[in-house]
């Protein structure tokens, strides 16, 4: 059978991506993680770069740090991609890897398993011939950036302070955007002690930890602007025991967006300060900002610009997005030029039905390659 002389075939890499997606990897089966880092380390071993693998800990896998051999002696690039997912074990026999018309499933295949695959290959081929780009490249892999990037982030913004630019492959977003803003992403946890009684005889004597949980989702709420961008949602609720009991204890948690750090600074004290309205009941609330707000800055439109031209050269149209979904890039805007969604073009990202579209495989994977080749 002839062999595509193509250096960027798609059915080359997607086979690649094969080989990465049939290794679930879900946060919290750091065993499944470390395989697939396996994996990718031996993608490097023939090339000019060294692997540093930092041990996982808190029940998270390992996080790689790939770095080329020349250009580390100066801020250079680095690209951001995690290898863990959120599809728990066994999901592929509920998604396996198949291929339909241009659409190509699998857990993890979209969101970001095909983006990390095709910067991994994208640096191949800068070191094809012994070439190597104007720029020092780290490819950093972590293993925990599904459930906020725990044991990755202090690790990710040390690498981010150094580098010049920043690449992160999360997928691509409607239609093929790629992102240049996101909103800060903030959780608490809100718990609350009241005055248990017997809900018939003696209910006066209660006071009710539930129903001050109402009165504190009904401020949470009243903090939603959609308008301005910002919102707040009580996503899990729980409390009290039995229904003929007055609720001791009740307890939620929360998650808000934010688009811009004085947001942020105005409604994390805010939420944190809440209060109890009832007289014998507590309210305690935890929490912090998890991501800052990615915002749009003048160096990283400038990156998007550069970007923009490259594709334009490639023969396809590039645009940009903000989302209020967080990533690994926003720990680095805040300081260096960031570009994020650079991965594949695809839908379905969590689903039972994510997939990559693969007639967006070359064109992103050229488009990273000659990031490489012309970033300085």
């Amino acid at each position: 059978m002839a062999t595509s002389s193509n250096p960027f075939d798609p059915a080359r890499m997607l086979d690649g991506i094969r080989r990465w997606v049939e290794i679930e990897t879900p946060t919290e089966a750091p065993a499944q993680v470390n395989r697939l880092a396996d994996l990718i380390a031996s993608e490097y071993a023939d090339l000019p770069a060294t692997v540093e693998r930092v041990a996982g800990r808190d029940g998270c896998g390992d996080h790689l740090a790939v770095r080329s051999t020349w250009g580390q002696d100066a801020p250079g690039i680095l690209v951001l991609s995690h290898h863990d997912t959120v599809h728990p074990m066994g999901f592929i026999a509920r998604l396996p890897f198949k291929i339909e018309g241009n659409r190509a499933f699998g857990p993890g295949i979209y969101d970001m398993k095909g983006g990390a695959y095709l910067a991994c290959h994208a640096f191949r081929q800068i070191c094809s011939h012994g070439g190597r780009s104007p720029l020092g490249i780290t490819h950093l892999f972590v293993s925990d950036e599904e459930i906020g990037s725990p044991t990755s982030r202090a690790l990710i913004e040390a690498e981010g302070r150094k580098a010049k630019y920043v690449l992160v492959t999360e997928p691509a977003r409607d239609g093929g955007k790629i992102v240049t803003g996101r909103k800060g992403v903030a959780r608490f946890e809100v718990f609350i002690k009241g005055v248990p009684a017997h809900a018939g005889a003696k209910p006066q004597d209660g006071r009710s930890a539930i129903r001050e949980l109402g009165n504190v989702i009904q401020a949470l709420e009243a903090m939603n602007d959609f308008a301005r961008g910002v919102s707040v949602n009580v996503g899990v609720v729980r409390g009290g025991t039995r229904p003929n009991v007055i609720a001791e204890e009740a307890y939620a948690e929360v998650d808000m967006r934010v688009p811009t750090s004085a947001d942020a600074d105005e409604l994390v004290p805010k939420i944190l300060g809440l209060q109890s309205r009832t007289e014998g009941v507590t309210v305690k609330v935890t929490g912090e900002l998890n991501r800052p707000p990615y915002e749009k800055s003048n160096a990283g439109a400038a990156l998007f610009e550069h970007a923009k031209t490259l594709a334009a050269e490639l023969g396809f149209d590039l645009a940009d997005m903000s989302t209020g979904g967080g990533s690994d890039g926003n720990f680095t805007a805040p300081h260096t030029a960031t570009l994020d969604g650079l991965g594949v073009d695809g839908e379905g990202a969590h689903t039972h039905y994510e997939q990559l579209y693969i007639s967006s495989i070359e064109p992103r994977a050229r488009l990273l390659y000659r990031l490489f080749q012309t970033l300085r």
